[in-house]
């Protein structure tokens, strides 16, 4: 049986050992996110803010900071739900080893909410401004949730068959909104809640929502679940939990978990947009501020002896990094049953996630070619950017399985690239969509929105051998220098200042593809990046994935050695050159507060209740 509230989790963490109580008075504006942010990084315990400025509620954080501490968590249900999904992907499996699908009836029990009368969420009701105000940036707009469960149903078919449980940013308060009445809904493009809102416009209805904070850690988990479309995030919730999630039905509203902390109800309506943001994002940079909808509060409610969980988020690794390794391990193996022909995937959290996914597909089109070169490959990468969460993603790197040596997974990212950069035929096999939807969060575009994406295949023999030395005779531009070979057959460099405007390429790049084309052994670099700092680029690779492909947009940032354009299609003779400095139109990247930080430090020292692990 899995933990029905947040309570009885942390309990349990704290019998084991796995969590710190800190009474000493925190602030909820950037102190506690940095002592969160420390303590990841550290590989420490969840935390319990008993005295939070300014708030009588207590705050917990680094509850998921580990992936021990997710298996823990959810020791009940793992496995049990493993098998279910792999059921999904061979129902023959259950008649061939029935006795590791025992519990799958359970299970799916399990996933059928149950109606309750009342719960433990409707004892109290209170105010958004009573709420903490978390603010985990200096430049964020204002108190934020960050561990929110968005719930919504359609309006065409609703229940919870038709129901839409997100992670969804909710700004609590600043800007123009109005104090306790209204509270931000930022969600980004290809998410259910989408759908919802576009049926309510249609309908010329308001949409109604509501937002859970803590409750059952599945709940959580949930809410942050890449489901395909269509499969509701509440039944995997009671999966998860171990147990059916108690839902309480409330008159003219959409339901609560009985066992949540809080639930703010309210209704987005038509037209009805105000800025938001800006906030410090998962991408290490903040999101500025822009429209979006405001969701007009009707009710606060809350249970005697709430907790509220949060998060923060930045440049990665952050906690939101162990739910993407958590749920990868989980799904592995449906990739191949949601992608046919792609045998594995990894969402590169370096790098941002979205911003760089790496493949591995099947070539079998033309077997029988002397020849091979990327053709079910791009049906692959094709698929991957057409279904799912990894429609977002920005640039992909698909290798064949059938060229790669035994033990290589793209999940080893310097062999990857080594394998990748080896096999591809940039004359060829550089394939562009431009003018399209990309990540909200990633400023690198031609507009919020919009950017461009680039499959990047490679199939066949090793087109080239990998330089590990400086190429001679390089007379570099003025205002390029400091030339690093950061990993076999990349060679990374600083560039002037960005100053051009947005979607405009930068001639300066042109000109160093020329520099470069004249210098000896350059045909052993595939692959060059132009950055603000070589030097931290090339310090290792989570520096340089972070740099490279949270900076870039390819048709934007991309120019070749060589680089042509034939019947439309772009390619290179030589090397690809990434521009990968900060541009005029990006937004800024995060930075702490030097004297938050040390307060943070002072925690950890001897005496402090953080000694001995920050």
């Amino acid at each position: 049986m899995g933990y029905t509230n947040t309570r009885q989790c942390l309990d349990a963490l704290e019998a084991k050992g796995e969590l710190v109580q800190i009474d000493k008075a925190i602030d909820a504006n950037i102190e506690i996110g940095a002592i969160q942010r420390r303590v990841f990084q550290a590989g420490g315990p969840a935390l319990l803010f008993t005295n939070v400025k300014g708030c009588r509620f207590p705050m917990a954080a680094n509850i998921y900071g580990t992936k021990e501490r997710m298996q823990f968590i959810f020791r009940d249900t793992i496995e049990t739900v493993k098998r279910l999904m792999k059921l999904k992907l061979s129902p023959l499996d259950a008649l061939k080893r029935p006795w590791q699908y025992l519990g799958a009836p359970r299970t799916a029990w399990h996933t059928i909410p149950r109606k309750k009368k009342w719960g433990p969420v409707l004892e109290n009701e209170t105010t958004i401004s009573r709420l903490p105000q978390l603010i985990s940036w200096p430049m964020d707009g204002g108190g934020y949730v960050t561990l929110p469960q968005v719930y919504s149903e359609s309006p065409d078919a609703p229940g919870y068959a038709g129901s839409n449980l997100g992670m969804y940013r909710v700004q609590l308060s600043g800007n123009d909104f109005i104090p306790d009445k209204e509270i931000g809904l930022h969600y980004q493009i290809h998410r259910g809640i989408g759908h919802h809102h576009a049926q309510a416009l249609e309908n010329g209805e308001a949409l109604k929502v509501n937002i859970f904070v803590g409750g059952a850690p599945a709940m959580t988990l949930a809410a942050v679940m890449p489901l395909p479309e269509g499969v509701a995030e509440i039944f995997f919730a009671g999966a998860m939990g171990g147990h059916r999630i108690p839902m309480v039905a409330r008159e003219g509203g959409l339901p609560i978990p009985a066992e949540s902390d809080f639930c703010i109800c309210g209704t987005v309506s038509k037209g009805v947009e105000k800025p938001e943001g800006p906030f410090g994002d998962h991408l290490g940079y903040y999101s500025l501020t822009h429209d979006f909808p405001v969701l007009k509060v009707d009710k606060v409610f809350h249970r005697t002896g709430a907790i509220w969980p949060f998060t923060t988020v930045g440049r990665p690794p952050q906690e939101d990094t162990v739910f993407g390794d958590f749920i990868h391990e989980m799904t592995a193996e449906l990739v191949p049953s949601v992608f046919s022909g792609v045998h594995e995937v990894h969402a590169v959290d370096a790098a941002g996630v979205h911003p760089l996914l790496l493949a591995v597909g099947s070539e079998r089109y033309v077997p029988y070619a002397e020849e091979r070169q990327p053709q079910e490959l791009l049906t692959n990468a094709m698929a991957l950017l057409g279904n799912t969460q990894t429609s977002l993603s920005k640039y992909v790197f698909i290798s064949a399985r059938e060229d790669m040596p035994a033990g290589l997974n793209c999940h080893n990212i310097p062999e990857f690239f080594r394998h990748m950069l080896e096999r591809v035929d940039l004359k060829r096999d550089l394939h562009f969509m431009t003018r399209t939807t990309i990540d909200t969060l990633d400023y690198s575009g031609i507009s919020l929105n919009q950017g461009s994406k680039l499959i990047f295949a490679a199939a066949g023999k090793r087109q080239r051998s990998l330089a590990t030395e400086m190429p001679s005779g390089m007379d570099l531009p003025r205002g390029f220098r400091d030339p690093q070979i950061f990993a076999p057959g990349i060679l990374v460099l600083k560039g002037p200042k960005h100053q051009k405007k947005r979607d405009y390429q930068d001639p300066a790049l042109d000109r160093l593809a020329q520099s470069l084309a004249k210098a000896k052994g350059i045909e052993g670099f595939p692959m060059v990046v132009v950055a603000d700092d070589a030097n931290f680029t090339a310090m290792d690779w989570d520096n340089f994935l972070w740099v490279t492909f949270t900076r870039s947009d390819p048709a934007t940032d991309m120019y070749g050695v060589g680089g042509f354009t034939h019947a439309k299609h772009w390619g290179a003779e030589t090397a690809v050159i990434i521009d990968a400095r900060l541009k005029t139109y990006h937004a800024p990247p995060l930075e702490a507060d030097p004297d938050v930080e040390k307060r943070v430090d002072a925690l950890g020292a001897p005496g402090g209740p953080l000694h001995g692990i920050i």
